[in-house]
């Protein structure tokens, strides 16, 4: 069986098990005040144009998001995010339990608008009774999003305005990033997101490292005692150079954009086969992650060989389903792919 049902079915890129081998007996300090943690954060500086920034390593998605969305918000506000929204859907609750609510936002590709945001505030704050409901504090987005779309740069900054506007923070997850900033639509850079984010990650957990998220403060007041929280949150790993050498690697000679290059290529090979043959697509995405609408007949076929997501019905006889290429997959199982979905 190939799996095509997520991008994190693997370990981790050859180069980063080479290092991690390489470095094993080393003694260094921990929590990740190691040499390779102040190699990796200072290229992910460089690469984001911006020496004031703070960098941390944690070790996952649910545990960044809980950890920055408990550190930016005072105990009466909220995070505003799409309906669809990965803390909104996907983390069991993680940010309710933290005391925060999430205030959503209705979507049709997992985007939303600063012309929603600012509907949302307005309200809010003009309502008679803003006393007795949760504060809008913070604006969740990712990039790309959990349907594979992107945000543009001038969505970003419009975004970016409106939380300034309400005073609230603008905090992007960047679970897929890589396969973000590589699409061949995309037109953010790492550069971007440190002027008109105030807090962000870039995701290693689904992009060629084993585990791992590194965080990108550059808000002022979110980066006072933001270790203290990592600790709180379970976050602070002791063998804290784990993380360091992995994004220490994934940023020497490109590797974390080539990788991420990798995948947007063989999905967009993907797209063109899907809609070569018929199928509709449930969202545009330029990303390792496309959503066909398939025949049931011709999903239980490829299941035969295939594991992939089910996404949602759309009709009596036909499904949305998500595949993703990932950083790992290779040409030839993607080749064979096609060859299969032509034949169906």
């Amino acid at each position: 069986m190939y799996r095509f049902q997520c991008d994190y079915t693997e370990g981790a890129h050859p180069a980063i098990m080479r290092r991690m081998v390489e470095t094993n007996m080393e003694q260094t300090d921990g929590y990740g005040l190691d040499p390779y943690c102040d190699s990796a954060r200072q290229k992910i500086k460089d690469l984001c144009e911006c020496q004031d920034a703070d960098v941390h390593f944690l070790v996952g998605g649910t545990q960044t998001n809980t950890t920055v969305i408990s550190a930016a918000l005072r105990p009466y506000q909220g995070a505003v995010a799409a309906v669809s929204g990965h803390i909104n859907v996907h983390e069991t609750g993680a940010i309710e339990a933290t005391g925060h609510k999430v205030l959503p936002l209705p979507s049709g590709d997992g985007k939303i608008s600063a012309v929603q945001v600012d509907e949302m505030c307005h309200a809010h704050f003009t309502d008679g009774s803003q006393e007795h409901m949760v504060q809008p504090g913070m604006v969740y987005i990712s990039h790309p999003t959990e349907n594979g779309t992107l945000y543009t740069k001038k969505e970003l900054m419009d975004l970016y305005e409106v939380c300034k506007k309400y005073d609230m923070l603008l905090f992007l997850d960047g679970a897929r990033l890589g396969y973000g900033l590589m699409a061949e639509t995309n037109d953010i850079t790492l550069t971007d997101l440190a002027k008109y984010t105030d807090v962000f990650y870039i995701g290693g957990t689904k992009v060629g490292a084993l585990f791992g998220e590194a965080v990108v403060i550059t808000n002022e007041a979110l980066k006072k005692d933001f270790r203290y929280m990592i600790k709180q949150n379970g976050g602070m790993l002791a063998k804290g150079r784990l993380l360091g050498v992995q994004f220490d690697t994934l940023f020497t000679d490109d590797l974390y954009f080539k990788i991420s290059a990798h995948a947007d290529e063989l999905a967009m090979k993907l797209k063109k086969a899907f809609q070569k043959k018929g199928y509709g697509l449930r969202y545009d995405s330029y990303t390792n992650q496309q959503f066909p609408i398939l025949p049931d007949s011709h999903i239980e076929k490829l299941k035969e060989k295939y594991v992939f997501e089910f996404w949602e019905k759309v009709s009596d006889a036909e499904s949305a389903v998500r595949f993703c290429t990932s950083w790992a997959t290779k040409a030839e199982v993607v080749e064979e792919l096609i060859r299969d979905i032509e034949a169906c």
